[in-house]
């Protein structure tokens, strides 16, 4: 199914790799809570050995590390689509104007008081609400002529983006002492999760990753080409529109509770589509392990980089991280990410 026994084989070595650094993340990752935890006693507690920091993980720890998981796994996954959609290698899961999107519903969230609902549903539902909302209009504009073409809808997603982008900045500017909140949302933050939101982004997450994933061998022709795909009775139209609403659901959910988180969907897709070539049947799963891995990673530096002023927010890590990598993508291995 994937290929020849040297691709096989490269893709069970990647994904154990992968697996194992998973694992390790993880483990480091839950010994920072409000007190610091060692290595052991987080390795007792998941094998069930009752010690005293099983109540630190549970109450402090674990819940951020679960949002991590699923926000990273669900961005990876996104850009590794939105990739194959719009066959752009510098395409991520925000280039709708997404991210923006979401700003805009949490700026709004943040600085006005919402009858009835508490800031803290009203702020993740808004962004929710408006990430969505922006990819409907960003489609609809782009939509033209009975069809809808992919530089159509990125060049749309950008104008859009930056008009949003210019309402956020505005009310910003207007927030007085909610300035604050509207910026630390912006940079991103798994700190705030808990369980209740967990349980509302891990459905939406799973659910958008089935759906993308049985539309992974359709990826493959429509990244060759929309006359290729038709030729096999693909449905290219219906596909694209149907792995775009996947896609934004599952990064609406992402950013709504732990805000605007980037560089995720754009690099982590790059590195595996240049160990394992571009087929997305192996590349999106392993992407979405892959992206888990890395968030986990970048929260953990976000605690032990600078201690002295706290913990960083994590969209300044993956930033940091992934902007010059994704440089060194684009300067030396752009033979090998698998574009034509």
């Amino acid at each position: 199914m994937f290929g020849t026994p040297g691709r096989k084989r490269r893709l069970l070595v990647c994904t154990v790799v992968v697996l194992v650094i998973l694992v390790i993340a993880v483990i480091y990752d839950l010994t920072w809570a409000t007190y610091r935890i060692s290595f052991g006693d987080v390795v007792d507690v998941i094998m069930g050995n009752g010690t005293w920091a099983n109540n630190i993980l549970v109450k402090d720890n674990a819940q951020r590390v679960a949002i991590g998981a699923l926000v990273g796994s669900g961005l990876a996954a996104c850009g590794c689509v939105m990739q194959a959609v719009f066959r752009n290698p510098m395409a991520s899961p925000y280039i709708l104007g997404l991210s923006s999107g979401a700003s805009l519903g949490a700026a709004i969230g943040l600085i006005f008081t919402i009858p009835f609902i508490p800031m803290a549903v009203a702020t993740p539902l808004l962004a929710f609400i408006t990430c969505l909302a922006t990819m409907f209009l960003v489609y609809g504009v782009a939509h033209v002529g009975g069809s809808t073409h992919t530089e159509t809808l990125l060049l749309t997603g950008i104008a859009i983006s930056s008009m949003m982008s210019a309402v956020v900045s505005f009310l910003t500017f207007i927030a007085g002492d909610k300035m604050e909140d509207i910026v630390f949302w912006s940079m991103g933050s798994l700190s705030r999760a808990d369980w209740g939101e967990i349980a509302v982004v891990a459905p939406m997450v799973f659910i958008g990753i089935a759906v993308m994933s049985c539309y992974s061998k359709s990826l493959n022709a429509i990244m060759i080409g929309d006359s290729h795909a038709m030729d096999l009775g693909i449905e290219v139209g219906k596909t694209r529109l149907i792995l775009l609403i996947a896609s934004t659901v599952v990064t609406a959910a992402a950013v709504s509770f732990v805000g605007a988180i980037g560089f995720v969907g754009l690099i982590i897709p790059h590195i595996f589509r240049i160990i394992l070539g571009p087929d997305n049947r192996t590349l999106l799963p392993v992407s979405a392990l892959g992206g888990a891995a890395f968030l986990i990673l970048c929260d953990y530096l976000a605690h032990v980089v600078a201690p002295e002023y706290g913990v960083l927010p994590i969209g300044v890590l993956t930033a940091l991280v992934g902007a010059p990598y994704f440089i060194y993508l684009l300067r030396r291995r752009k033979s090998e990410v698998g574009w034509s």
